[in-house]
């Protein structure tokens, strides 16, 4: 199992994860949920390594601490990612993405039980061994990167985006060959968009919000929860709630406290933090493409002033923050 207490991360002076503690057991689902810029894909890059975490930090895989390791010697403890577009080797065919897998010396004993058992639950990668992988559709290439993953023989799974640019029927397909790989033993840790069909699979689920773990439940629990509903699952936000209505369990350190968390406090700053990010990424959009008409010398209608204005005071935003973050670290 996987056990991780007080992870904080940060990106020079922004923090983006804060003491965050969570835990997976081999044989279940565990999904996390939260908007964009919540720092989901962060939390699963320190725990695999990937990001350097802060002192106190404490990460244990099946008892033994991996904070400070290499990524290959995280590998050899029994944990796996899935990183968000797959990161296959396109000119490799499937088998020979497969192999490459197997390379950790924990898995070289059992690489064809293991391959036996991916083939097994991902059929079509046993019709399509001899393709090259960049070939395939971006399903089959994330049943490629999910059974890599695999021949590495872990006992902790962890999955960022799986569903990503994939279509409904091929998603539907991705989440039941989930179950199966949790009915092999392997214990996942999800990062999911989709959140009803992570919910409908999962075990157990956590909320995050701005690098924090705010909920976390059965995931039962959490998919018929008002609060969850009207923030992430599309559910109206309710208009009146009861004292104890959307409370949701949060384990701090071993004690567990019941938070009350309003059910449509919740789904108002979820949305607030969605349309901020959404807003944020058109703005840097708009200022990209006005500075470039700038830089190749194309007269810019007044639209495209006011936008080439917007990039220049974005830069000396920036370069404000930035010397403001160094004199703070002189102190």
């Amino acid at each position: 199992m996987i056990k991780v207490s007080d992870l904080t991360l940060s990106y020079g002076a922004h923090r983006a994860l804060e003491n965050v503690s969570l835990e997976v057991d081999r044989g279940e689902i565990c999904v996390i949920l939260g908007a964009n810029g919540a720092g989901k894909s962060s939390l699963l890059k320190a725990i695999a390594g990937m990001e350097p975490t802060t002192n106190g930090t404490r990460i244990d895989v099946n008892g033994l601490s991996i904070v400070g390791l290499s990524t290959d010697k995280i590998v050899e403890t029994g944990l796996a990612l899935v990183p968000e577009g797959r990161g296959i080797f396109g000119d490799l065919t499937v088998a020979e993405n497969l192999k490459l897998g197997a390379y950790a010396k924990r898995a070289r004993a059992s690489e064809k039980q293991n391959l036996d058992k991916i083939l097994q639950i991902f059929p079509k990668l046993a019709e399509r061994r001899t393709q090259i992988a960049r070939t395939m559709s971006g399903g089959e290439q994330q049943m490629v990167a999910i059974g890599r993953a695999l021949m590495s023989n872990p006992d902790i799974l962890m999955l960022d985006e799986p569903s990503l640019g994939l279509s409904p029927l091929l998603t539907k397909e991705l989440f039941k060959s989930l179950r199966d790989v949790r009915d092999s033993g392997v214990g996942i840790l999800l990062v999911e968009q989709n959140a009803k069909q992570s919910l409908a699979i999962a075990d157990r689920g956590y909320l995050m919000e701005n690098g924090h773990i705010t909920g976390q439940g059965p995931a039962a629990q959490l998919a018929n929860d008002p609060a969850v509903q009207a923030a992430y699952l599309g559910g109206a936000t309710p208009k009146q709630q009861t004292p104890m209505a959307g409370l949701l369990e949060v384990e701090d350190m071993g004690e567990t406290n019941t938070l009350g968390i309003d059910a449509a406090a919740l789904a108002a700053r979820a949305h607030k933090i969605q349309i901020g990010f959404v807003k944020s990424q058109r703005i840097k959009k708009k200022a990209k493409k006005a500075t470039q008409k700038l830089n190749a010398g194309k007269k810019p209608n007044s639209k495209n002033r006011k936008k080439a204005k917007l990039a220049k005071h974005l830069k000396t935003i920036i370069k404000a923050a930035k010397k403001a973050a160094k004199a703070n670290a002189k102190i």
